[in-house]
């Protein structure tokens, strides 16, 4: 696919699909970065005389009652006040103003996407009739929505198929951003792996623990490489049906993985730190303890490039956010190649103040890991 720069947008009518998939709670919107990161594309088309219809998601939409908690009409009005113009906001996905408001209009927000899922799913599974119509709308396909890119959805890839098309400024920053990452990467490369659960960061795992020097595990995630090497995690949440595969990667690479040797837990509502031999059937983990900690200052600190997805602990709790806190501290103090992709990791240093320590910050979530494990983003692919 064109970058935007090479293909001629001047006085066209342009579809630009945006990753607008913010949270919004009582009509609030929590995190504005990925309306913010939207702007210079936007910018730019305007720039060139271009009439802008936007498209993008917004949750998922399976009853009509979604529809009242999942418009985009909150997104509209914080994009007007970026971009210091009214955005005409289209309350619908098919319209005959939804048809005409480029004829006037110099940029207007199109109803999320996802209204069409009621109707057979038509977005999701990119139904040709409705590609076909929405691209009937304007000149030319932007697509800048990185963070749908790995989804083949009509509104991110099915209009492609008829209409000339590029990618924007966000996701040009994206593949640049992790590039580092992907091609000639520097070592010894360091993976801090984390979150919840390995159930959707399998096949993430089983990349970048050939790509990488040194795979460092936490949160969720070590739970399910502890319990898959014979130690008691008690109550803790782990992947029960990720453990045999997970055997299987440890054996395989056992000289590249890192478990916590120690580990902040909960039991009977009292915080506590234990070695991971000593724990008992009712700990639950919450935390790496000191002693991992210091392994993996270690590591870190002989490290040229890394690479962080997921929380090595419940952050969000202060009782059990001393390991993530103590390894961005490391961080900042470290002259490797950082980089920070999927949406807990990203929110984590966002919310401990640690942005300035990263050379990237990746906006992607689930796109990012597929871009990372697939080195390819399946919207630009035939």
């Amino acid at each position: 696919m064109n970058y935007i720069e090479n293909i001629d947008v001047k006085n066209k009518k342009v579809i630009l699909r945006l990753d607008l998939n913010v949270t919004i709670k009582n009509n609030v919107i929590l995190d504005d970065t990925k309306i913010k990161k939207s702007i210079p594309t936007i910018k730019y088309l305007l720039n060139n005389n271009a009439r802008v219809l936007i498209m993008s998601h917004l949750g998922k939409v399976n009853c009509e009652e979604d529809k009242i908690t999942n418009s985009l009409k909150p997104v509209c009005d914080l994009l007007s006040n970026y971009l210091n113009m009214d955005v005409k906001f289209i309350p619908n996905t098919r319209s005959s103003e939804l048809e005409t408001c480029l004829d006037e209009l110099n940029v207007c927000l199109m109803e999320n996407t996802r209204f069409e899922d009621l109707d057979g799913k038509k977005e999701s599974n990119c139904d040709d009739e409705l590609s076909r119509y929405w691209a009937s709308l304007g000149d030319i396909f932007i697509n800048d929505a990185f963070g749908s890119t790995h989804r083949r959805h009509a509104s991110t890839y099915g209009i492609s198929k008829h209409l000339p098309s590029a990618y924007g400024f966000l996701v040009n920053e994206e593949i640049t951003g992790l590039d580092p990452i992907i091609n000639n990467i520097e070592r010894p490369f360091a993976v801090i792996m984390g979150g919840a659960k390995v159930d959707d960061k399998i096949a993430l795992i089983e990349t970048l623990i050939k790509e990488s020097d040194y795979l460092l595990v936490g949160g969720g995630i070590a739970n399910t490489f502890l319990a898959a090497s014979g130690y008691n995690i008690g109550n803790s949440l782990y992947s029960a049906d990720y453990v045999d595969k997970i055997k299987e990667i440890i054996e395989e690479y056992k000289d590249k993985i890192y478990m916590p040797v120690d580990l902040v837990v909960k039991e009977d509502s009292v915080v506590k730190t234990y070695n991971i031999e000593d724990l008992s059937d009712n700990s639950c983990i919450y935390d790496i303890g000191e002693k991992s900690i210091t392994l993996y200052k270690d590591i870190l600190n002989n490290s040229k490039t890394i690479f962080i997805n997921g929380t090595v602990g419940m952050y969000e709790d202060e009782n059990f956010r001393n390991g993530t806190e103590s390894l961005y501290k490391t961080l900042a103090n470290n002259d490797a190649i950082i980089i920070a992709g999927g949406g807990d990791a990203v929110a984590s240093v966002n919310k401990l103040g640690f942005q300035d320590s990263f050379d990237f910050l990746s906006t992607g979530g689930g796109a990012t890991l597929e871009y990372i494990a697939n080195k390819k983003i399946a919207c630009f692919e035939d």
